[in-house]
C-alpha cells in the first residue's frame, strides 16, 4: 500500500495513446457544430427546407448537446464512463449515417437531434476519463490542454474539410467523415480506456435530469432567438421559463441525497470562478467570430473556404498558448496565468474594434490571434480547475458543468454581442438608405438591406453600379460600427475578468 504522501503515479505510453483516442471524438463533435456552414446551399437545393426547418437543422444539434450534458455526465459516473463513451460512439456513427442519407428536412432534423444527444455522451466522458488516466496534476493539465485545443481546432477544420468534400461529393458526405473515427474508437477503446464509475452512485435523479434538460434548452433557445429576431415575447418567455425551471432544479439538487450535480462545489471560489471564466471565453469567442466570418466574406470578399483558412492563425495561437500554459503553470500560479490570458484576450478584442471599412486583414488577423493566445490558457486552466476541484467519482458531472458552461457561453455570446451589432446596424440603416439606392429598391429589398449586411449585398446585386456601391458602402460602415461596439463590449468584459480572476482564484491549487 502506497504511503499517504506518495506522489501520484505518472502516466506512461499507454495513457498517452489513450489520450490520442479520446481527442478524436472531441474533434468530430466540434466539427459537427460548424460542418453545415458550407453545406447549407447544396442541402437547401436538394431537400428544399423552409426557413424555419433550416434553422432547426442548424441549431438542434447544439441545443441537444447543451441540454443533455449534465444528464449524460452524471449517467457516466453511474454506469461507467467508458461504457457510456462507447455506446455514444456507436449511436453517433448510426446517427451520422442517418443524417447523410436523410431524404426529407424533417428526418434530417431528427438525425441532427440524435447526433446532439449522442454527442452529449462523448464530451463529458472523454474529459472525465482524462481525470482517471492522468493522476499527476501536471500531466493532467497538459492532457486537458490538448483536449481543449482539439475542440478549438475542430471548429476551424470542420468548414475546411466540408469545403473539400463538397467539391467532389453530395451534401451528406460531410457526415460520413464521422464513421471511421467512431469505428476506430469502438475498436481500440475497450483495450486502452479504463472503466471508471462512482462506487456508490445512489439512485439516478430522473426528474432532476428532465428539469436540467428543460432549463438549459429553454435558456439557450431564448438567447439564440434574441440574436436572430430580437428580444420578442417568445424569447423572453423562453429565458424566463428556463430560469424558473433552473431554480427548481437547483432547489431539488440541494434537498435530495444523490444529486445530479453537487451544487456545494460552487461554494468554492476557484470552482465557481473557473465556470464563469469558461462561460466568458465562450461569449467572447463565439460572439466576435460571428462578425469576423462575415467581415472576411462580405467586406473583404473572400470565399467561405479562404475565409476558413484565415481562421487558422488564431487556432494556432490557441494551441500554442494552451501548451505553453501547461508548462508555465508549474512555475506560476494558475490565477496569474488565467488573469494574464484574459488581459491578452481583451487586448485582441480592442484591436478588432479598430477594423475599418476597407480590407483591414492585418488588423483582423492580429486581433484574432491575440484573442486566441489569451483564450487558450484561460480556457485550459479553467477546465483543469473545474475537473480537478471535483471528487474523482464525480468527474463526469464536473466535466458536464464545464461543457454546459461553454455551450451557454457560446449562445450568450451570439445573443449578447450579436444583438449589439445588429442593433447598431439596424439603427444606422434606419436613418435612411442612400438616396441613389432608396428610390430604386422594392420595399422587400429595402427592408432586407436595412436588416443585415448580407441582405444589403443581395439588394445591391439588382442595382446599377453607382447606387449599388453607395448601398454596399453604407451597409459596410453600419456593420463595422456594430462590430466595433461588440468588440469593445467583449474587451470590457474580458478586462474586468482579468482583474477579478487573480483575486478569486488566489486559493486555487498550484
Amino acid at each position: 500500500m502506497a504511503a499517504p504522501d506518495a506522489p501520484p503515479v505518472r502516466a506512461g505510453r499507454r495513457e498517452w495513446t489513450a489520450l490520442a483516442t479520446l481527442v478524436l471524438p472531441t474533434l468530430i463533435v466540434a466539427m459537427d457544430l460548424v460542418v453545415l456552414i458550407l453545406a447549407t446551399p447544396a442541402l437547401t437545393a436538394a431537400l428544399r427546407p423552409t426557413g424555419t426547418q433550416l434553422l432547426w437543422i442548424t441549431d438542434v444539434y447544439g441545443f441537444l448537446i447543451a441540454g443533455s450534458l449534465v444528464t449524460m455526465g452524471t449517467l457516466g459516473d453511474r454506469i461507467g464512463r467508458r461504457r457510456l463513451l462507447l455506446a455514444g460512439a456507436a449511436a453517433f456513427g448510426l446517427a451520422s449515417l442517418f443524417a447523410a442519407f436523410a431524404p426529407t428536412p424533417e428526418l434530417l432534423i431528427l438525425a441532427r437531434a440524435l447526433l446532439g444527444i449522442a454527442g452529449a455522451t462523448l464530451m463529458p466522458s472523454t474529459l472525465s476519463l482524462l481525470r482517471s488516466l492522468f493522476a499527476d496534476p501536471a500531466q493532467r493539465t497538459v492532457a486537458i490542454g490538448l483536449w481543449v485545443t482539439t475542440f478549438s481546432a475542430g471548429t476551424v477544420v470542420g468548414p475546411l474539410v466540408a469545403g473539400v468534400l463538397l467539391q467532389h461529393f453530395w451534401w451528406g458526405s460531410v457526415f460520413l467523415i464521422n464513421l471511421p473515427v467512431m469505428a476506430l474508437l469502438l475498436l481500440v477503446g475497450p483495450r486502452l480506456l479504463p472503466e471508471v464509475r462512482d462506487p456508490a452512485p445512489g439512485r439516478f435523479d430522473l426528474p432532476g435530469a428532465a428539469l436540467s434538460v428543460v432549463a438549459v434548452l429553454a435558456v439557450i433557445y431564448g438567447v439564440k432567438r434574441t440574436a436572430e429576431s430580437g428580444a420578442d415575447a417568445t424569447a423572453l418567455l423562453a429565458v424566463l421559463a428556463g430560469v424558473v425551471v433552473g431554480a427548481v432544479f437547483a432547489r431539488r439538487q440541494l434537498r435530495i441525497a444523490h444529486p445530479l450535480i453537487d451544487l456545494r462545489l460552487f461554494r468554492s471560489a476557484p470552482f465557481a470562478t473557473s465556470v464563469a471564466v469558461n462561460i466568458l471565453i465562450g461569449v467572447t469567442m463565439a460572439g466576435i467570430f460571428l462578425f469576423v466570418a462575415q467581415y472576411l466574406q462580405l467586406v473583404i470578399g473572400m470565399s467561405p473556404l479562404v475565409a476558413g483558412l484565415w481562421l487558422i492563425p488564431p487556432t494556432a495561437g490557441i494551441i500554442a498558448a494552451s501548451m505553453l500554459a501547461t508548462v508555465l503553470v508549474r512555475r506560476m500560479p494558475a490565477a496569474h496565468l488565467v488573469g494574464g490570458g484574459l488581459a491578452v484576450a481583451a487586448a485582441g478584442l480592442a484591436v478588432l474594434a479598430q477594423v475599418g471599412t476597407g480590407a483591414d486583414l492585418a488588423v483582423v488577423v492580429t486581433g484574432t490571434v491575440l484573442l486566441g493566445i489569451g483564450a487558450g490558457p484561460a480556457s485550459t486552466l479553467s477546465v483543469d480547475l473545474i475537473v480537478g476541484s471535483a471528487p474523482p467519482e464525480r468527474a463526469g458531472a464536473a466535466s458536464a458543468v464545464s461543457e454546459t458552461g461553454n455551450e451557454l457561453g457560446n449562445a450568450l455570446g451570439i445573443a449578447l454581442l450579436g444583438s449589439i451589432g445588429v442593433a447598431v446596424y439596424r439603427g444606422t440603416m434606419a436613418d435612411g438608405l442612400p438616396a441613389g439606392a432608396a428610390g430604386l429598391l422594392a420595399p422587400a429589398d429595402a427592408a432586407a438591406a436595412a436588416d443585415t449586411l448580407a441582405g444589403a449585398h443581395d439588394a445591391a446585386a439588382g442595382l446599377p453600379a453607382g447606387p449599388a456601391a453607395e448601398l454596399v458602402d453604407a451597409a459596410t460602415a453600419a456593420f463595422v460600427g456594430g462590430m466595433a461596439l461588440s468588440a469593445w463590449t467583449g474587451a470590457a468584459l474580458a478586462g474586468i475578468a482579468a482583474l477579478a480572476a487573480p483575486v478569486l482564484l488566489r486559493r486555487a491549487p498550484r
